[in-house]
């Protein structure tokens, strides 16, 4: 490979480590950031929460300005923009301000998510694809697995802010590789800011409910009408056009949509099983912090040593076998999770959890490959915004779904029972890519 897409490759990896970064580290910091502010934990939620909310408001439009305007402009535009953010994020004064401008990294984090792999689909040749979502794979568990770590090595050493000043530097060596990148056409599309503006009504209005669902019930249920209401104007608006925000004209295809909706079960399945595991760890088997963030490792490290064998069996086995394969191995591995006793959990839970990120890298590579080569290469940034809107979905849903379990069933059951029905969406999400049937391993759309 030579220097310059190389370069390119490595801007998009970079980017990407970038944001989980920006994700995970926060989580384990905000302990520390409640402290610090003098705010109830409750209310540091928050930090998270906007910026979750962000990224599903910008990700589909974010995908809609990449085809119009080039897709190597807007992912720049995201990254300067998260930038900002992050600087925003290292002098607020209060947790009001840490919360805004978290909104604006996550504006700019959609653009990452978004395009990223449309920008590797060009770099790359057709028949590389599952290799580029092997690799971006790879980034995203090998930075998911070190952000705990990194994120509490900083807090040993410096203030939170610390936490936000490291983007910087990383940022800035983003946007140098990035002018590595190919320019593409832009179309003559935009898309209508009355459809942006219900777009981002209805993702920030679901992700109020998710959040409000627990403590206010009636309020949640009243902000779950009103994304109901501005998600049905804006399918309305945009049914007709040749090429909507919301990719209907993709969703027509059978196969892209069993592979949306497996997704998000997928996910669904996997958050809930995330969420579980540390509390069955410390609450019911009695264990540590330090020794539940050991033994959490091996999912996220699996995940990187399986993702690039993953690539190459997507070329060479059908979607839905490899899917499916994944689903089972997944699904398998929450359920062993539940069953291990205060006696030696060490040796009861690592290979469960290896074979949680085995089976979790197989079904993710092969399913995301299926998404981009069920759409045309010109349209590969809609794909992307509306894959990384079906993995925050399935990842609200399957939060949504624990705290449903914890205030119904308390700490002592929850843990169990979320690791059941886990392994129960998991299989359902196996099922529904085994609808595909025999999904060809090489075909490509021009």
């Amino acid at each position: 490979m030579s220097r310059r897409p190389a370069l390119a490759i490595g801007a998009v990896l970079a980017a990407m480590v970038l944001v989980v970064l920006n994700t995970a580290m926060i989580a384990v910091a905000l302990p520390t950031l409640a402290t610090a502010l003098r705010v109830a934990p409750a209310s540091v939620t928050w930090i998270l929460t906007a910026h979750q909310a962000a990224l599903l408001m910008a990700l589909l439009p974010c995908a809609a300005l990449g085809e119009s305007l080039g897709y190597r402009r807007v992912f720049t535009w995201g990254v300067w923009l998260f930038a900002g953010g992050s600087l925003l994020c290292v002098v607020s004064p209060s947790l009001a301000w840490l919360v805004a401008a978290r909104v604006v990294q996550g504006f700019g984090a959609a653009a990452v998510m978004a395009l990223g792999v449309a920008l590797l689909r060009q770099v790359l040749e057709p028949r590389r694809l599952g290799a580029a979502i092997a690799w971006n794979a790879l980034a995203v568990a090998l930075s998911s697995a070190a952000s705990p770590v990194i994120g509490a090595a900083l807090l040993s050493v410096a203030a939170w802010p610390g936490l936000f000043a490291l983007h910087l530097p990383l940022a800035a060596g983003v946007l140098l590789a990035a002018r590595a990148l190919p320019a593409s056409a832009a179309s003559a599309r935009r898309p209508a800011l009355i459809s942006i503006l219900l777009n981002a009504g209805a993702f920030a209005a679901l992700t109020g409910a998710a959040a409000l669902v627990i403590t206010v019930p009636p309020a949640a249920g009243l902000l779950l009408a009103c994304a109901a209401l501005q998600l049905w104007l804006l399918v309305r608006r945009e049914r007709s056009k040749r090429t909507p925000l919301i990719p209907l004209d993709l969703l027509a295809s059978r196969s892209l949509r069993l592979s949306v909706i497996a997704s998000v079960l997928c996910f669904a399945g996997q958050t809930a099983g995330t969420i579980a595991l540390p509390f069955l760890l410390q609450h019911n088997l009695g264990l540590g912090t330090w020794m539940t963030g050991l033994l959490l490792l091996p999912w996220p490290l699996s995940v990187a040593i399986t993702a690039p064998f993953a690539g190459r069996l997507a070329e060479r086995i059908a979607t839905a076998r490899l899917c499916c394969l994944g689903g089972t191995c997944l699904a398998t591995g929450l359920c062993l999770c539940s069953l291990p006793r205060a006696a030696d959990p060490v040796l009861q839970l690592i290979p469960p959890t290896l074979l949680c990120g085995f089976g979790f890298a197989l079904f993710n590579v092969a399913n995301n490959r299926n998404l981009f080569l069920a759409a045309p290469v010109q349209r590969s940034g809609a794909i992307g915004g509306l894959q990384g809107t079906a993995r925050l979905l399935g990842q609200t849903a399957g939060g949504v779904l624990m705290a449903l379990l914890f205030e119904r069933f308390g700490a002592a059951s929850a843990p169990r029972l979320g690791l059941g029905v886990a392994a129960c969406l998991v299989v359902f999400s196996a099922w529904v890519s085994l609808l595909q049937g025999g999904t060809s391993t090489d075909r490509s759309v021009a």
